[in-house]
C-alpha cells in the first residue's frame, strides 16, 4: 500500500480544511486508516482512524466534534475533515495504514505503511 496525503495549508483559528489521503494497492479497502500530527520534538500522536467499511471510527479526545474522518473506498481515499481548528492542530499530518490489525487503532505501532505527510499550519 502506498498513500499520498494532501490537503494541508495555512488557516485562520476557527476555519476548516479537508485532509485526503490516496491509496494504491489491492487491499486498501480492507485496511484499517489512520491519521497520525507530529510537531518538532514530539511524538507522532493518534488523531482519529477508521475501519474497512466506515463503521468504527475512533478519536484522540481533543478533536472529538471538531473532526470527522471517512473513507471512499472506490477511490482508494480517506479524509479528515477538520473544523473549528485552533493553533494547537498545528502539525505535520500523517495518514496511515494497517496490514494487520490487532485492535489497537491508537497506537502507532499498530500501523505499517505511511503517507509523506502534509503540514497544517492554524493562526491565531
Amino acid at each position: 500500500v502506498q498513500l499520498q496525503a494532501s490537503g494541508g495549508g495555512l488557516v485562520q483559528a476557527g476555519g476548516s480544511l479537508r485532509l485526503s489521503c490516496a491509496g494504491s494497492g489491492r487491499t486498501f479497502s480492507s485496511n484499517v486508516m489512520g491519521w497520525f500530527r507530529q510537531t518538532p520534538g514530539k511524538e507522532r500522536e493518534f488523531v482519529a482512524a477508521i475501519n474497512w467499511s466506515g463503521g468504527t471510527t475512533r478519536y484522540v479526545d481533543s478533536v472529538k466534534g471538531r473532526f470527522t474522518i471517512s473513507r471512499d473506498n472506490a477511490k482508494n481515499t480517506v479524509y479528515l475533515q477538520m473544523n473549528s481548528l485552533k493553533p494547537e492542530d498545528t502539525a505535520v499530518y500523517y495518514c496511515a495504514a494497517v496490514r494487520f490489525f490487532g485492535g489497537n487503532y491508537y497506537s502507532k505501532d499498530e500501523y505499517d505503511y505511511w503517507g509523506q505527510g502534509t503540514q497544517v499550519t492554524v493562526s491565531s
